[in-house]
């Protein structure tokens, strides 16, 4: 079953790609590429320190809360190289995964290593979904009406299963914890850790902040990426553009990042008169400047390989000195 959830969220990627290089074309594709000059991908480097640090910042202070060590050094490296390889691997969850994991190693505690991982993305998800759901309630037509009504009732019933369960975890969590049952012992723990890590008086208002000032670098990026590509229409136009096209990306259904972004932006641009082809490439040159403002993240893993290599050359020209001393005997 886990294979079979991989294999469709890199084909469905696929798939809207494909789909919109038929109805539009490749040319918005190509475009995408071209337009793309060295000051975009200076600003594409500057707002991805900014908004890396934010977020680790942000992965740091949830993790203290669950009782984890992590220094603000190790979680920008560690965020800087996720970021690199969502953006290189299909599904754009493993860079994520990898930090997770190799986190609660170190930690030594995996389960809780990985729970600060998913509450850290899920808190910048919701700064996200808020934003969505904010232009849909005052800019409703971004959107095709068949496609703003499907997205307001999937929002209504998301919203109401967050509160039903967490309603649930504060009634009947604690009691929990003792439960015999396996799986409502892990759910208590589970909610234990969202009420310390992101819910807390102490948690909530940083985590908070921090989120939106990475809500705001990378919608900062979307405007580079769209004036990049030639959009000249206002900020109040475009904004609510790009924050459904950025909502989009939190589909767990594309290649890299590409899909969702792409097939929304293209759809939310033709809506707003700008034209289909050109939120396609805005979408694109996006995807393109979040690569190279995770770039550094793939300095520090050729850094990390170069260092286990040299490490591993000399452990072995050790052992064959060793060896020759031992025969020389």
């Amino acid at each position: 079953m886990r294979t079979f959830w991989v294999w469709f969220r890199i084909l469905g990627g696929f798939a809207i790609l494909g789909g919109l290089a038929w109805r539009l074309g490749t040319g918005a594709f190509l475009e995408g590429l071209r337009v793309i000059g060295p000051w975009p991908l200076l600003a594409a480097l500057v707002l991805g320190l900014l908004t890396t640090v934010a977020s680790a910042w942000r992965w740091r202070l949830v993790a203290s809360r669950l009782g984890l060590r992590l220094p603000l050094r190790d979680a920008v490296g560690d965020y800087y190289r996720a970021q690199f390889l969502n953006g290189v691997l299909p599904a754009g969850v493993l860079g994520d995964v990898h930090r997770a994991v190799q986190h609660g190693r170190k930690s030594g505690d995996v389960g809780r290593g990985v729970r600060a991982v998913v509450l850290e993305r899920t808190a910048g998800q919701v700064a996200v979904v808020l934003a969505g759901v904010a232009v849909l309630v005052l800019r409703p037509a971004v959107v095709p009406p068949v496609a703003h009504d499907v997205l307001v009732v999937s929002g209504a019933a998301v919203l109401t299963i967050a509160v039903v369960v967490l309603a649930v975890a504060f009634a009947s969590g604690p009691r929990w914890l003792e439960s015999p049952s396996r799986w409502r012992r892990a759910f208590a723990v589970s909610m234990a850790d969202v009420r310390a890590g992101l819910l807390g008086l102490g948690a909530w208002p940083r985590v908070t902040a921090l989120s939106l000032l990475a809500l705001a670098g990378h919608l900062t990026l979307f405007v580079v990426a769209a004036r990049a590509a030639g959009v000249t229409a206002s900020l109040t136009t475009v904004l609510p553009l790009l924050v459904l096209a950025l909502l989009a990306m939190g589909l767990p259904v594309n290649v890299g990042g590409f899909g969702p972004r792409e097939g929304v932006a293209a759809l939310a641009f033709a809506a707003a008169g700008l034209g289909a082809q050109l939120g396609l490439t805005v979408a694109v040159v996006y995807g393109v400047l979040g690569l190279v403002s995770s770039l550094p993240g793939g300095v520090l893993l050729l850094g990390h390989w170069l260092g286990s290599l040299r490490r591993t050359s000399v452990q072995a020209v050790r052992q064959v000195t060793a060896r020759e001393c031992l025969c020389r005997f």
